[in-house]
């Protein structure tokens, strides 16, 4: 009883903190400029016109950008990562511990860091002002995070399972393949998912990298409602708002997966 009871209080104290700021985020883009600030809490008289300003082309140019980018950094941060999680999660000895070691403090690298030495590669392999380039110094900085989400997941997997394919006949790439992917599913979408959440509000990369406005993706149109005479808060309410609703609907569908598959990989 006792434990149901502080279940129930830490869910809505974590639906009270996650919550209120997109309530208050929603309330700011159905508000005039005059009542922003001067309106009480959400306390004023709701009007549409920033989405009617900002809902156009450009923002669903935005939109298909941000999953351009998202999409194609999820897809080839698993197919580097998984593969190197798998290893991480069955070879012992030194070099593993010094592998994780290398994610881990490539992890907490800051991003600013990282901005000259990706600038000269891509600007090498003549990649600037490309989503393309994006997509691989967005892969950079994700790998390391997404091989720590992921290996918990092999390791979960018995390695007798494994061996009783090898019994059988089947190659380690068969075994690999046929046997732990399909077991490990779960965990690699959940790594995904979260993967494909970052990727698609990721914005230091995509100004630094990209030059024509056409292909900015929307966290940039985000930034561009700052201009020189001030910030037009309804107007970036209202387009955080769009950005969130592609969000929150893979949340929707995914929210069993997400929860399933964290706490399988938090066991490891």
């Amino acid at each position: 009883m006792t434990r149901s009871l502080v279940a129930r209080t830490g869910t809505g104290l974590l639906i009270l903190l996650y919550g209120l700021p997109f309530v208050w985020l929603v309330a700011t883009s159905l508000k005039s400029d005059t009542e922003i600030f001067s309106a009480t809490g959400l306390i004023f008289e709701p009007t549409i016109a920033a989405y009617q300003t900002v809902v156009n082309s450009d923002l669903l140019h935005a939109c298909v950008n941000s999953a351009i980018i998202a999409a194609g950094t999820t897809l080839l941060t698993l197919v580097l990562a998984t593969p190197a999680a798998y290893a991480l999660a069955r070879v012992k000895g030194l070099l593993v511990n010094v592998g994780l070691g290398s994610l881990i403090l490539l992890q907490i690298t800051p991003q600013p860091a990282t901005l000259i030495p990706l600038y000269r590669v891509l600007g090498g392999w003549n990649l600037l002002g490309t989503q393309l380039g994006v997509v691989l110094a967005d892969t950079a900085l994700l790998l390391p995070f997404c091989v720590l989400i992921v290996r918990p997941f092999f390791l979960s997997v018995p390695q007798e399972v494994e061996e009783a394919g090898v019994v059988d006949g089947a190659s380690r790439w068969r075994v690999f393949w046929q046997i732990v992917l399909p077991i490990t599913l779960n965990g690699i979408a959940t790594g995904a998912t979260i993967i494909f959440f970052i990727a698609w509000g990721e914005f230091l990369y995509a100004i630094t990298f990209l030059s024509d406005p056409a292909q900015y993706p929307i966290s940039v149109l985000i930034a561009g409602q700052i201009g020189m005479y001030g910030i037009r808060w309804s107007n970036m309410m209202a387009i955080a708002v769009v950005a969130s609703l592609p969000i929150l609907a893979i949340y929707a569908f995914t929210h069993r997966l997400l929860r399933d598959g964290l706490a399988l990989g938090s066991v490891r």
